[in-house]
Formats: C-alpha cells, sequence, structure tokens
C-alpha cells in the first residue's frame, strides 16, 4: 500500500486522545513510506494527521473543494493540494489517488466518505481494503450497526468482512495489506443476490 486515504473530522474533540491518535496515524505512515491522502484541511483530526506526517518527513495529499479553499480552511503546506468542484469530485479523487482507506472518528462528512468506500467496494467498482480505527470505542455503536445489517439480510454474506475493523493501527494495517476482495454485485450470480 503506497498510499491510503484517510477519513477523519474536521473538529478538534474535547478528548486529547483523539488528536493524538491521528498524529500517531501520521507519524506511522510516514515511518512505513505510506503516502496520505486526505480532505485538504488544516483543522481538527484532519491537520493532526497531515502535520504528523509532514514533521516526518511523509508525503501528505490533500483533495479539497474550492468552497472549503474560499473559506480558508485549506492545509497550504501540504506535499500536493488539489483543488476540485465538488464533494463527488473529492472522493472519486481519494479512490483514484489511494491503495485503500482508514476511517478515524469523526462526523457526517467522515461517515459519507466511509459509506461510499464500502458501496463502492461491494458493488465492485473498486477492490480496496477499507478499515475503520475503532478508538476509544467510538466507532461500537456502528459495528453493531454492521453486524445487524448482516444478522437481517441487508448485508449479504459475500459483503460481511468488507470493513475491516480494529482498535490499534497496527493489526489494521496488517489486515489491510492481506485484504482480498469479495465477490461484488456486478460478477454475482442472480442466486445470490
Amino acid at each position: 500500500m503506497r498510499r491510503l486515504a484517510v477519513y477523519c473530522g474536521s473538529a478538534t474533540p474535547a478528548d486529547p486522545a483523539y488528536i493524538d491518535n491521528a498524529r500517531e496515524v501520521g507519524a506511522t505512515f510516514a515511518a512505513r513510506g505510506i503516502g496520505l491522502v486526505y480532505g485538504g484541511g488544516r483543522l481538527g483530526l484532519m491537520g493532526a494527521v497531515a502535520d504528523a506526517v509532514l514533521a516526518a518527513g511523509g508525503e501528505a495529499i490533500g483533495v479539497i473543494p474550492q468552497a472549503l479553499v474560499d473559506a480558508e480552511v485549506a492545509h497550504r503546506g501540504l506535499t500536493e493540494l488539489h483543488v476540485v468542484g465538488t464533494m463527488h469530485q473529492r472522493k472519486a479523487l481519494f479512490t483514484d489517488l489511494a491503495d485503500g482507506f482508514v476511517t478515524l472518528p469523526g462526523g457526517t462528512g467522515t461517515m459519507d466518505e466511509l459509506w461510499e468506500a464500502l458501496s463502492w467496494a461491494q458493488l465492485g467498482y473498486h477492490g480496496k481494503p477499507v478499515g475503520l480505527l475503532n478508538v476509544n470505542g467510538y466507532y461500537d455503536g456502528l459495528v453493531a450497526f454492521v453486524a445487524t445489517m448482516a444478522e437481517t439480510g441487508f448485508l449479504r454474506p459475500q459483503h460481511r468482512d468488507i470493513l475491516i475493523v480494529e482498535d490499534r493501527l497496527d493489526p489494521l494495517l496488517a489486515r489491510m495489506e492481506a485484504h482480498l476482495p469479495s465477490t461484488p454485485i456486478i460478477h454475482m450470480r442472480r442466486d445470490e443476490l
């Protein structure tokens, strides 16, 4: 995995563990030679992960819509900053530039990015690993919801393991490295749908 897209919040929570974790992710990426592709912001977890990558001599590529550049939230010290017109273009470029996706804690924007990466993998638009770093149990409810989708039949057995969940970064990256794509919907037989 040469580059990974990181989805995370632009907020700074009161609990410093979230910012500390984002910095750890950035430092680990740089130490392992993994380039960062992210939302291009300078605030919150976004800024922390990018700053940590850059401080350790790594590559940090931002992808940000023009509206957010105009709002002055863009990080101006990145290796590359791609300015796009829409959020749809942003997510498509994430997919083009990255070899996989890691989701850190965040809000609705982070969820939008995660769900699109998952649905695109399920459909077969990409075969890249989709990881979720469950920092301090932040995503316990989401992990339970995914299990509920599978138990009720809204998530096919072939796609149950698309989301790779770990509480620590090292095992998450190891599982992502070993990832084998599931059978996408576009290649399933009618009786499997």
